[in-house]
């Protein structure tokens, strides 16, 4: 059960409302959200629902919860606006990341980076730290790598992201603007609550094997650490599809909207692993309501150490930016629908 609190409540009805749990032995903690407070009280109090909604400075009372009770759209019906640097994902504004899948070296992605740019992308994305299925592939420059990318983010003003494999890399995270948590490391609980506690904007990013629900309880462990800057993220699930990397789910983006006040992003590329796909599954993901895009972009692809076979031209990103203006006025709006 959850208690909303009034955006406008006073001290003293917020210190009344705490004398009047106590004396009802129910046990409120409070979890400061960015639209106000609210409580949460364990389902044995739920018989005292219809009593506190009448209460001074209550909102309303929220009893029936699905487990990710702060990443549910029923707890907080607005949507979540995530900063990242000087660009906000959610809100109505589409956004584009665009980047190689792997920092290289510092002339390499500094060129990449001034290419996105002048194509149009908000963000840059390269990864230094790089989790592969094989130990023989290559795993990124690590440490130095996320100090070429800041610089060459910084250079061509562009915030950047960059993915996190463990706990113990997480200082020298501390300039990125962005931090990603990828599909392997999903339900990698303890690395999700420390970044609960970091206050960095996270991208999440859905497990192939996972449902909604359960990306949806993996978003819940940074929520309820503290950090409300969550963007959820659609990259394929795993099917018996063998024709591309993975099997794009469509369907989840607007699930996803309509499940949790969180920013939805799509990943065609690690979703397809085929840049030939890229540019339909990007515009069907734009067309369902996606908040943006996240593409990987390399301008010689056929020399890329990862993935170069997903990776689109700066040329090729650059015409996906203009066709994805011409379908977002088809997008779905469910504001607009209401």
């Amino acid at each position: 059960m959850i208690v909303v609190l009034k955006k406008n409540i006073s001290g003293r009805q917020l210190e009344a409302l705490r004398k009047k749990l106590n004396a009802k032995s129910v046990d409120g903690a409070p979890v400061l959200l960015r639209e106000g407070e609210k409580i949460l009280l364990s389902e044995k109090d739920v018989r005292l629902a219809d009593e506190i909604s009448g209460w001074p400075g209550v909102e309303r009372v929220l009893t029936e919860q699905p487990p990710y009770s702060l990443a549910s759209r029923a707890s907080h019906p607005s949507d979540t606006v995530v900063p990242v640097g000087k660009v906000n994902i959610g809100g109505g504004r589409f956004v584009m990341i665009a980047g190689p899948c792997a920092v290289e070296s510092e002339e390499q992605i500094r060129r990449i980076a001034r290419k996105v740019a002048d194509a149009g992308a908000d963000i840059l994305r390269a990864g230094a730290f790089k989790p592969r299925t094989s130990p023989y592939s290559f795993q990124g420059l690590g440490a130095e790598g996320l100090r070429m990318l800041v610089e060459a983010g910084r250079d061509c003003g562009l915030p950047v992201v960059s993915e996190i494999t463990e706990i113990s890399c997480l200082e020298l995270f501390r300039d990125v603007d962005m931090i990603q948590v990828g599909a392997r490391n999903m339900q990698n609980f303890e690395l999700l609550k420390e970044l609960g506690r970091c206050g960095k904007p996270i991208l999440l990013k859905r497990s192939p094997a996972s449902t909604l629900t359960e990306l949806l309880l993996a978003a819940e462990y940074i929520l309820s650490g503290g950090n409300g800057k969550v963007v959820l993220c659609e990259r394929g699930i795993r099917t018996f599809e063998t024709e591309c990397r993975n099997t794009f789910d469509v369907t989840a983006i607007p699930l996803l909207k309509e499940m949790s006040h969180l920013p939805v992003l799509a990943d065609p590329s690690h979703a397809t692993g085929r840049a030939a796909l890229v540019r339909p599954v990007a515009l069907s993901a734009a067309v369902s309501g996606a908040d943006g895009l996240m593409i990987e972009v390399h301008d010689a692809p056929e020399w890329a150490e990862s993935d170069g076979a997903q990776a689109l031209t700066p040329t090729e990103f650059g015409a996906l930016k203009t066709a994805v203006g011409g379908v977002l006025p088809f997008a779905v709006d469910k504001e607009a629908e209401a």
